[in-house]
């Protein structure tokens, strides 16, 4: 690592196109170009939040929950919180209008520690673990009709979902346009297999398959009410709304983010609650809750229930859901780590960008190679349950960094200005859910918090220690140079920007 210049970030008011020509006051610089619409933007946040749970394993909100109704409920509350915490998102977003999402707003707010443990536990484990563990899903929904009698090889699952890792970096790498449109069909098809799911549960309530649904039967409880439980179906639900803020990665690279990040959030946010909420009506129509509790994957159990020959439908859509979560992932990703690289906290090659596609090469390279290292090993599901309590933790101090920006920099320009209740709501459920999980799990949580201050003292070697040895800066040096000439036709963004 290198404790390289502080740079501002590319975005632009006006939302004019950033293309490997433009310039900033006749520069010549090379920059993230503007390629992201509406409809893209949505895609985004749409693709990245439904990935494989919907389809596959809804039922922990409903085993915690206790009964229909209060699942429901739970659904829908998670639904209304996460769009507070995108909408606090939006204000940071176009107030600090650079990419890294909240790694950025952290590090400007609490300072380079801080926001150094964001990235360090990004890098170090959350995206390659949920990319590998995405990959595979799709693997084993591809695989699995091969296999009707048995599991498919664990090797065969790795191998496949490293092809797919492969592609979809590939088609990063050769454009943004492409990366963006990839996630539009496959967001697409996601939202009809769902539309399908929700189509054929207004049938069934239509015909009278509602008793699940009726007040007297909904509240009916499987097992006793317990706050403990409760309080984790709510968790389960928040994990379920997962990526709603990966828009903010990608800020740069937005058309008009002052208009087009707001709006991506009211359009998206809202929908997906809406899926999630009447996709989980249409499985209490065709299942009871002990059959949807006893079901490994929900809609593929709807599916051979209701569709009858044409049960192949929901297979195929789990394996298309996955294939777009990876690739939203890999591009989402890959912005964290350019803009983590940018501000010195990782090494500079990943900040380079190619000169004529306008895409960060090493940084898609760095995160492909990552998750194919974490396809190795045998701890992933491990490794995500220790580390997403400390995901969730840098939500709510990111959410509080609004609040410490408004009393630090109260004249500062904000396109968008939501009242200070909202932060406030949002930090309560958040507090009441951290916790929760500290209370529940305090040696899980305890693991996760060791693994994420690892990076102390990596942050005071690579970053803060100024007068490193000139052989190090020397080693650092060639590699760039080294790199650059592998990935052609790149170029370090750090030397192209100017110094704030």
């Amino acid at each position: 690592m290198t404790d390289g210049p502080r740079l501002r970030g590319n975005a632009s008011a006006d939302g004019d196109t950033l293309s490997s020509e433009s310039t900033e006051e006749g520069s010549g610089r090379v920059a993230l170009k503007k390629e992201i619409g509406l409809v893209s933007a949505c895609g985004i946040i749409v693709g990245n939040i439904i990935g494989s749970g919907i389809f596959v394993s809804p039922k922990g909100v409903l085993e915690n929950a206790s009964s229909v109704g209060l699942a429901l409920i739970v659904w829908i509350v998670t639904g209304v919180i996460t769009a507070i915490g995108a909408l606090c998102y939006a204000e940071l977003g176009v107030t600090i209008p650079k990419s890294g999402g909240d790694y950025s707003y952290v590090k400007d707010i609490f300072g380079g520690l801080a926001g150094f443990l964001r990235l360090w536990i990004a890098v170090l484990v959350i995206y390659p673990t949920n990319q590998a563990v995405i990959a595979l899903t799709f693997s084993n929904y591809v695989l699995q009709p091969l296999f009707p009698s048995c599991f498919p090889p664990e090797n065969g699952l790795r191998l496949l979902a490293a092809v797919c890792l492969l592609l979809l970096t590939w088609v990063n790498c050769s454009s943004v346009r492409w990366a963006t449109r990839v996630q539009d069909v496959f967001t697409t098809g996601k939202l009809l297999a769902l539309g399908l799911i929700i189509i054929m549960g207004f049938v069934q309530i239509c015909k009278g398959e509602y008793y699940w649904l009726e007040p007297a039967h909904a509240f009916e409880t499987f097992q006793p009410y317990d706050i403990g439980q409760i309080a984790l179906s709510f968790l389960q639900g928040s994990f379920a709304y997962g990526g709603w803020n990966f828009l903010n990665y990608v800020t740069e690279e937005l058309v008009d983010p002052y208009k087009n990040l707001p709006r991506a959030i009211f359009i998206s946010i809202p929908l997906v609650t809406f899926v999630y909420v009447f996709a989980n009506i249409a499985y209490v129509t065709a299942m009871s809750p002990q059959e949807l509790l006893a079901s490994n994957a929900v809609a593929v159990t709807f599916g051979e229930k209701l569709l009858g020959v044409m049960s192949w439908i929901m297979p195929i859509s789990v394996a298309l859901s996955t294939f777009g979560g990876v690739n939203g992932s890999l591009f989402t990703s890959s912005r964290l780590f350019f803009a983590g690289a940018r501000e010195g906290h990782l090494p500079r090659l990943l900040a380079m960008i190619h000169v004529k596609r306008c895409t960060p090469i090493p940084a898609l390279l760095f995160t492909c190679i990552s998750t194919l290292l974490m396809l190795c090993t045998s701890d992933m599901y491990t490794l995500i349950n220790y580390v997403g309590f400390i995901n969730y933790l840098f939500y709510g101090v990111t959410v509080a960094g609004q609040i410490v920006l408004r009393i630090k920099q109260p004249d500062l320009y904000r396109p968008i200005k939501v009242s200070l209740v909202w932060p406030v709501i949002y930090l309560l459920f958040w507090a009441f859910l951290l916790l929760f999980s500290l209370y529940s799990e305090p040696v899980v949580c305890g693991l996760g918090m060791a693994i994420m201050l690892t990076g102390v003292p990596v942050y005071f070697l690579g970053v803060f220690w100024d007068n490193k040895p000139q052989c190090f800066n020397t080693f650092i040096g060639m590699e760039t140079i080294f790199t650059s000439k592998i990935v052609s036709e790149t170029t370090p963004l750090a030397e192209k920007q100017p110094h704030t």
